[in-house]
């Protein structure tokens, strides 16, 4: 009997994880990507810690994939958090759970765990063809890759497409294959910026003098909606863990009238009473700017922000200030470019896919990771998602391949 052959096209974590799946069941794969390595974001991942996924309840890890749960949750519950876990363990990768709930290797980097990943693929036989840029499908449906030495075809009985969205196209998920799913007739929502900063109108000086300074554990909220973290001032605005949690509602806003107030809780974990017992001291000769920082102990960038978002001229009363402080309207009037996000919104419809992830114009072609139309936040949401729709790829290959 002949052993099935599938094509892999996209080296990240949906592709790599439905390669091994695919050919743990005995199946030849070939996993293609157009960059010189696999894994390049994957690995840029890891210098922020690599956060796999996150140790909330399941019920509430769902619930933050917004509308795409109906969809991803029953991938997400096939393939969940713990068998994510036990996976890298398998790997030799033991891990921990931050003070956030965020789940992390012990070594808190991507590249042990990535070696580790292609020393087992290879073991099972996976093929890797590195600087293999996918054209799409000749008439006949044969697939199609340019390459340093020209131009190379594969017939697999099975495909599963993995490139990934738009973010940092540098590491090779440019979005170019929404044209060629395009012409051949799938349906796709545009691809939007996720998890991303946005832009603000910031004065000169407190552009030139702040950029680069964080606001650390601030309170974020936008139109009922609130996140709490960390955030970073640049040059073009704001960004960071906090901003990045409201990213969706902000951006989608943005889009539909032009810009969205983001509103900042300097003080967080203190009330507008307390804030205003601590404000009610005599001031004394001092400068609004000592006596901030004295008796509410806020950071020059704080009390800068406070002026970028009240006016120059700080209330005078110490309830004033006290709910200046609780409540910083900052105007937001753009995302920051798309190949400057975390990650995508957008892509393949999921209407437009099978329960087994095989897309409605082509027969045994499967899509997963960021290809889809879903977003998530940063937490481990991202990498669990695309863990789980390359698991659920290469299952609903082997479906169809034993069929």
């Amino acid at each position: 009997m002949t052993t099935p052959r599938t094509a892999v096209i996209g080296g990240g974590p949906a592709g790599l994880m439905a390669a091994e799946v695919l050919s743990a069941a005995g199946v030849a794969v070939t996993v293609y990507d157009r960059m010189p390595s696999v894994g390049r974001k994957f690995l840029m991942a890891g210098r922020g810690g690599l956060n796999l996924t996150h140790s909330e309840p399941l019920e509430g890890f769902l619930a933050r994939y917004g509308a795409a749960r109906v969809r991803l949750g029953p991938l997400v519950e096939a393939f969940t958090p713990a068998d994510l876990i036990a996976w890298a363990q398998g790997l030799g990768q033991e891990t921990h759970i931050g003070s956030s709930g965020r789940v992390f290797p012990t070594s808190h980097k991507a590249s042990p765990l990535l070696r580790a990943w292609l020393r087992r693929l290879e073991a099972q036989g996976v093929q890797v063809r590195t600087r293999h840029d996918w054209l799409g499908w000749d008439a006949g449906g044969t697939l199609r890759f340019q390459t340093p030495d020209g131009e190379v075809a594969a017939t697999p009985d099975a495909t599963v497409l993995a490139l990934g969205g738009a973010s940092w196209p540098k590491l090779g998920a440019t979005g170019d294959w929404t044209e060629i799913l395009a012409k051949d007739g799938a349906a796709l929502v545009a691809l939007r910026p996720s998890n991303v900063g946005f832009e603000a109108a910031w004065s000169e000086v407190f552009r030139d003098r702040f950029h680069g300074q964080p606001l650390k554990n601030v309170g974020v909220s936008f139109e009922g909606q609130a996140a709490r973290g960390d955030a970073m001032i640049t040059r073009e605005g704001i960004e960071g863990g906090a901003i990045y949690a409201l990213s969706a509602p902000l951006r989608d806003a943005i889009v539909a009238t032009g810009s969205a107030v983001l509103e900042i809780d300097l003080r967080p974990d203190q009330s507008i009473g307390q804030l205003t017992a601590r404000l009610a001291i005599p001031r004394g000769g001092q400068s609004t700017t000592n006596f901030l920082r004295k008796a509410a102990h806020l950071s020059p960038v704080e009390i800068n922000l406070l002026r970028e978002a009240h006016g120059v001229e700080l209330a005078l009363t110490a309830g004033g200030l006290a709910r200046a402080i609780k409540a910083a309207p900052i105007a937001l009037t753009a995302t920051r470019p798309i190949d400057r996000a975390i990650s995508t919104a957008g892509g393949v419809a999921l209407g437009d896919v099978d329960d087994d992830l095989m897309i409605r114009i082509r027969t045994n072609v499967f899509v997963a990771g960021e290809m889809l139309d879903w977003e998530a936040p940063t937490g481990g949401y991202l990498l669990q998602a695309c863990f789980a729709t390359g698991v659920a790829a290469a299952r609903g290959a082997l479906k169809r391949l034993a069929g």
